[in-house]
């Protein structure tokens, strides 16, 4: 195939869904993808797309170059994370990814490591979405609950994950004080909108809390605090944001079962680079500050 851009497109629909869908992820116009996919199918002369109201849906024949596509783009995007991560000094980029409500201490900690190395440009990722290592999404990742089981990652334990319930004091004086289990159908408490949620303060809650007591749900972490700090109810917060604020109650004794763990994450091909290691070293002696 002559032209590599039109395949790529083609595979980012596919991918997608959608004309808008690839065209965010490729940064062009969505114009742009349309006509890479007629050009690709002029040039084939076949269809590679059926397309209908919700998007486009590949063909058997747009399938079987697909997957072709699939992995070029694989071992490209591999290629170009281990070349971007190999050199002898902390330069270039270094990305980092770790779940949004980390930010408030890990930002600190990218901040003074780049101010110590000037010729670095940081990439900080968060969100739900699991960052491919393997295909050069990201130099490390924080990462939180059971130990990731990824081939070819280099897994270390971080930090162990704290976790306390709250109330802002607001709640505490209309409501009262939480008395114990007992107590829990007289409370309003926050909770996340995931019924699968496999975090175990989560499934605890689930367990125990009554379901009409469960007033408030949210999708994120972060819109969960913001949900206890404004006084809608009860909810999970880690202890060490929960330190930085001044408005929150602790409501219950933290239990054996609420705690998770973080891990830090490598790809083996980055793992003993200067820059990654560098960056590990820095990153562990800081986070001795997050558990006092």
């Amino acid at each position: 195939m002559e032209n590599w851009d039109e395949v790529r497109t083609a595979y980012q629909v596919a991918r997608m869904g959608t004309v808008s869908g690839a065209a965010e992820v490729l940064g062009v116009h969505h114009a742009t993808v349309i006509r890479h996919i007629d050009a690709i199918e002029a040039r084939l002369g076949v269809k590679l797309f059926q397309r209908h109201a919700r998007g486009y849906t590949a063909t058997e024949a747009g399938a079987d170059l697909l997957r072709v596509a699939q992995a070029t783009d694989d071992q490209f995007s591999q290629l170009v994370g281990r070349l971007k991560g190999q050199g002898d000094d902390v330069s270039g980029e270094l990305v980092v990814t770790s779940l949004a409500s980390l930010a408030p201490m890990l930002v600190p900690v990218l901040t003074e490591f780049q101010d110590l190395h000037p010729g670095l440009i940081l990439r900080y990722l968060t969100g739900d979405r699991l960052f491919r290592l393997e295909y050069g999404e990201a130099h490390v990742a924080i990462r939180a609950g059971s130990a990731p089981d990824q081939p070819d990652n280099v897994v270390q334990p971080f930090l162990p994950q704290k976790i306390g319930l709250y109330a802002s004091q607001s709640y505490v004086d209309q409501h009262g004080p939480l008395k114990g289990p007992e107590d829990f159908g007289n409370h309003r408490f926050v909770s996340t909108d995931d019924e699968h949620s496999r975090a175990p303060f989560y499934r605890w809650l689930k367990n125990l809390v009554p379901a009409d007591a469960i007033t408030f749900r949210c999708s994120n972490n972060i819109s969960m605090q913001e949900a206890v700090q404004a006084g809608a109810g009860i909810g999970f917060i880690s202890v060490w944001e929960a330190n930085r604020s001044g408005n929150l109650v602790q409501m219950m004794e933290p239990q054996p079962e609420w705690e998770g763990r973080l891990w830090l994450v490598t790809h083996v091909d980055l793992h003993r680079t200067t820059k990654v290691q560098t960056f590990l070293t820095f990153l562990k002696e800081r986070a001795k500050e997050w558990c006092k």
